[in-house]
């Protein structure tokens, strides 16, 4: 792999003169943090059980401890990672704008452990604990089946499971930042699950700029470039582009 990137110079020019920048993450951003994917994660005890039998409400409902015995393994996998300089190049490209927003489909913490501030976790937070009856602030404590001291439910990882919708919030926040943006970066993410992957069409529908950066890149007609490659060592590159 080369250690350099070529960075389009029209894109470097979009950037400069943008004003409004809309980010959206996946999972491969993550990877190069070594944060295993979703089906990744699958090892030792757990490789006899598919994750989607396991992240859904009828799952943690017939065996509540059984799935957060899961949840917190995959925290303590997790809570070994560390933002990568893919992560800190994007909070480092925050700096630049008034108004820029980072959408992630990672629930790891990992861009705000980086610096990010203004970040949309669109499935969630793995290291947050939610009340199924769905108190605005449960108080957590260290049961092997977490209750709500409010109310006395079930707390629950937040995450979004199978068969849950996007969190109306997120859905909008993260539409409105699409729309209005000048630029749309979208890394290291297949843009095929939806519905994080219209947000793209829906930036360039709005006459912005869109980039798909990824090391194997679906090429959509949705973008106006496609620069194959890692997180890792694009959005270095990037911010020196702009620096030059």
């Amino acid at each position: 792999m080369s250690d350099s990137a070529e960075i389009p110079e029209a894109l470097v020019k979009a950037l400069r003169e943008a004003s409004r920048v809309c980010v959206l993450t996946g999972a491969g951003v993550s990877a190069e943090s070594g944060v295993p994917t979703f089906r990744e994660a699958q090892t030792g005890l757990w490789e006899q059980y598919r994750p989607e039998s396991l992240a859904t409400m009828d799952a943690f409902l017939a065996d509540p401890a059984f799935v957060w015995k899961w949840y917190r393994w995959r925290r303590e996998l997790v809570a070994k990672t560390e933002p990568n300089p893919g992560h800190l190049a994007l909070a480092e490209l925050e700096e630049r704008y008034e108004d820029f927003t980072l959408v992630t489909q990672n629930v790891d913490r990992l861009h705000r452990a980086a610096g990010s501030r203004n970040v949309i976790e669109f499935h969630g937070d793995l290291f947050a604990d939610i009340c199924i009856a769905g108190c605005a602030d449960p108080a957590a404590n260290d049961d092997e089946i977490p209750f709500c001291n409010h109310c006395g439910n079930f707390l629950r990882p937040g995450v979004v499971w199978f068969g849950e919708a996007i969190p109306q919030e997120a859905l909008y926040r993260s539409s409105e930042a699409a729309e209005r943006c000048d630029v749309m970066l979208c890394i290291g993410t297949s843009s095929q699950v939806y519905p994080a992957a219209g947000l793209s069409g829906l930036a360039r529908q709005n006459g912005a700029v869109t980039v798909e950066i990824n090391p194997e890149p679906t090429g959509g007609p949705e973008f106006n470039f496609v620069i194959a490659g890692p997180s890792g060592l694009i959005l270095p590159e990037l911010i020196s582009s702009l620096e030059q």
